[in-house]
């Protein structure tokens, strides 16, 4: 028996050796390249037309439960749309040993911190694609859905010098629960915790900073797993971040109250709502409310599990938002 758990072992730090070179190694464009780090495993994209002397953006997409990246990738069509754009596509891959459901384990007080936990690894996905691709560190992008969408607010919340901007998809807030009941309650009825507290505690996870954290947060209205209260929740507390962010205090120089108002549908298909935040001229958030949408990404590939096809383009929805920032 021992024997036997030492050449597993044996086999399986073979295997990482040769994943991490498969990661350092550049592959040529349109194709997959698969990696470690840590823990966890990681799927990247490389899209057509990539030279190693032309920097192009990167945008770290975050599946949710019961997915995988490929699954993600599909679903999301996000591999198409970086082809078509130009840019980088890094997906995580949550392990089952950690989360046998592939859920990430945003509720746990580890993974909502710098420097710790899965949030950690994520960077460190990111610095490792940074050292062997050509990347414009500018624009360095994260979005998810569901359990992915709520890793994405702590992200964005401890790492607002690594990301321009950030998608929460049927998601909720930073530390939107502690603990493992609490989370099963907030995705019910929302957050028992104010959206303007964690605000504050989202900027001062990143150190302070003074720059806005520019959001887009998408919700069903019929959410039967994450209600839609937690989407307001998320817009509401990012606008607090950016609040402070903007000048260091919280005086409502970014105030929670749409600067306009649209409505719009999609033919033969769901209407939506999109408030816009804009401040000194620039997009700070932007929630969106789609009409008689359950737990889905919105847009999605009908030949994955949680698409809704008849929702707006979700994945063209994330990239023209991320488009319009760059990082200083």
């Amino acid at each position: 028996m021992k024997r036997n758990a030492v050449a597993c072992l044996r086999t399986w730090l073979l295997l990482l050796a040769v994943l991490t070179l498969t990661a350092a190694a550049p592959a040529r464009a349109g194709t997959w390249v698969h990696g470690i780090e840590g823990t966890r495993g990681f799927q990247l994209w490389v899209p057509t037309g990539y030279q190693a002397d032309s920097p192009l953006p990167l945008v770290v997409a975050l599946h949710g439960c019961f997915q995988n990246p490929s699954q993600f990738a599909g679903l999301t069509r996000l591999n198409e749309k970086a082809d078509a754009e130009k840019f980088l596509v890094l997906y995580p891959n949550q392990a089952t040993f950690a989360n046998p459901t592939q859920c990430w384990n945003f509720m746990l007080v580890l993974n909502q911190t710098r420097g710790h936990g899965e949030p950690a690894l994520i960077v460190g996905m990111v610095e490792q694609v940074r050292r062997h691709y050509a990347v414009d560190a500018r624009r360095i992008y994260v979005g998810g859905v569901s359990s992915g969408a709520v890793l994405t607010g702590t992200l964005l919340a401890c790492y607002s010098d690594v990301f321009a901007a950030g998608m929460i998809g049927a998601g909720a807030m930073y530390k939107a629960a502690t603990t493992i009941s609490g989370t099963g309650f907030a995705m019910l009825f929302g957050s028992i915790y104010h959206p303007d507290d964690r605000g504050r505690d989202a900027w001062v996870c990143s150190g302070r900073p003074r720059h806005t954290m520019p959001v887009l947060v998408v919700h069903g209205t019929r959410d039967s797993v994450v209600d839609i209260v937690n989407g307001r929740q998320a817009t509401r507390q990012f606008l607090q971040t950016s609040d402070y962010g903007d000048d260091g205090v919280a005086n409502d120089s970014i105030r929670p109250v749409a600067t306009q108002t649209t409505r719009a549908s999609v033919p033969g298909g769901r209407s939506y709502t999109v408030d816009d935040y804009v401040y000194g001229g620039s997009l700070v958030a932007r929630h969106i409310e789609i009409q008689g949408m359950d737990h889905a990404w919105p847009g999605g590939d009908s030949r994955y599990p949680f698409a809704d096809p008849s929702g707006p383009d979700a994945t063209s929805l994330m990239w023209d938002f991320f488009r319009q920032h760059t990082r200083n």
